[in-house]
């Protein structure tokens, strides 16, 4: 019987959590499924818990690979392997919560058929016990919003937010006849890969359905994992491919003669911010080596800034001039300094503004 989830779980130096993890899965009383882990080469046991648990549950389907640094590749190794009708995304250091597989199941049932249902997760401490502070649980969606979306609407309803949210890949369950179609994969190597795969899936979706279902245990302060390792400096390399990515992405998909408008302005205003708060709020500059900033923020005009230009012609006025400045540090080096300071008044005034929006959101 073709299962109806198919759990995708990477699995990379995670001997201490992988078993918890693929226990949260098939301890389900909903038990349509698969369970595809993907074990990268790994300085402890992973593989062997891995393959002991598989020996015992044949829907555990265990595939290996070279280590590649992130869970974009294992996770496309999977997806070549998956046959069930929806796709559930699951590190190998995180779980499902208790039940939440049939509650997934009836909710999709009612209303089938759509490309992506977003739901919630619970923000955890390395033990798994839920902090307080992300109380009751981060949904990208409002509560209030309508029950079924376009994926261009979806796109604009985020971006109406103070900051538009590129939702991890583990909150969304994915129809896998659409990523199949519109051949969705994530960039190998990316330890941000959501932040690329996202807004992709999310405008190519015909139907967006928000489920709002706190279902995924997401395990924070865990040292060793991938997202605390690494320099500065690579990370900034990533977000140089993540932007050029979704830049070249907002460029193909303004060719359609039915492109809305709306949808550039939500991506402008967040990929902008992302330009601005990783290269010229004072604290990076203070951080990143000068060379690293330098050599970085040129890459994201490998293409001449076509493809910058056409993302910032379509941002608010204020991010339009931001742009420019960013666009004049790279072409001319000589007003360099003046333009980290106009970054500082930016960001000042920008502060001031978001306190003032605050303070009157409280009254």
């Amino acid at each position: 019987m073709k299962p109806f989830f198919s759990i995708i779980v990477p699995c990379c130096d995670v001997e201490p959590y992988v078993r918890e993890c693929l226990g949260s899965v098939l301890d389900q009383p909903f038990k349509a499924l698969e369970c595809l882990v993907v074990v990268e080469t790994s300085n402890d046991a992973t593989e062997a818990v891995v393959r002991e648990i598989a020996a015992k549950d044949g829907r555990v389907k265990v595939y290996t690979q070279p280590r590649s640094g992130s869970p974009a590749a294992p996770r496309n190794t999977a997806l070549d392997h998956a046959e069930g009708e929806y796709v559930v995304f699951l590190d190998g250091d995180d779980v499902i919560a208790e039940g939440s597989l049939q509650r997934l199941h009836d909710m999709i049932s009612a209303r089938p058929g759509a490309d992506l249902y977003p739901c919630a997760l619970v923000v955890c401490d390395a033990s798994l016990r839920p902090l307080p502070v992300q109380a009751p649980t981060p949904d990208v969606y409002p509560q209030n919003s309508p029950v079924e979306l376009l994926g261009t609407e979806a796109t604009i309803l985020l971006g109406k937010g103070r900051n538009m949210a590129n939702p991890m890949a583990q909150m969304t369950v994915c129809r896998r006849g659409f990523l199949e179609e519109r051949n969705l994969r994530f960039v190998p190597g990316l330890r941000s890969e959501d932040a690329e795969f996202s807004p992709r899936a999310l405008y190519c979706a015909r139907r967006v359905v928000p489920l709002h279902l706190p279902f995924y245990m997401y395990r924070t302060q865990r040292q060793g994992s991938i997202m605390t390792g690494g320099s500065r400096c690579s990370l900034i390399g990533d977000w140089v491919k993540i932007l050029n990515s979704l830049m070249a992405f907002h460029v193909a998909a303004s060719k359609d003669k039915d492109f809305d408008g709306r949808v550039a302005s939500a991506w402008s205003r967040h990929w902008l911010n992302i330009v601005f708060y990783s290269w010229f709020f004072p604290e990076q500059i203070r951080k990143m080596p000068k060379d690293v900033r330098r050599a970085t923020l040129s890459a994201l005009f490998a293409d001449g800034g076509g493809a910058f230009r056409a993302l910032r012609k379509c941002a608010p006025l204020q991010k339009r001039v931001a742009g420019l400045w960013v666009e004049m540090f790279v072409r001319f080096p000589p007003l360099r300094p003046f333009i980290d300071l106009f970054f500082r008044l930016y960001f000042k005034l920008a502060d001031r503004r978001s306190r003032r929006a605050e303070s009157k959101g409280e009254t």
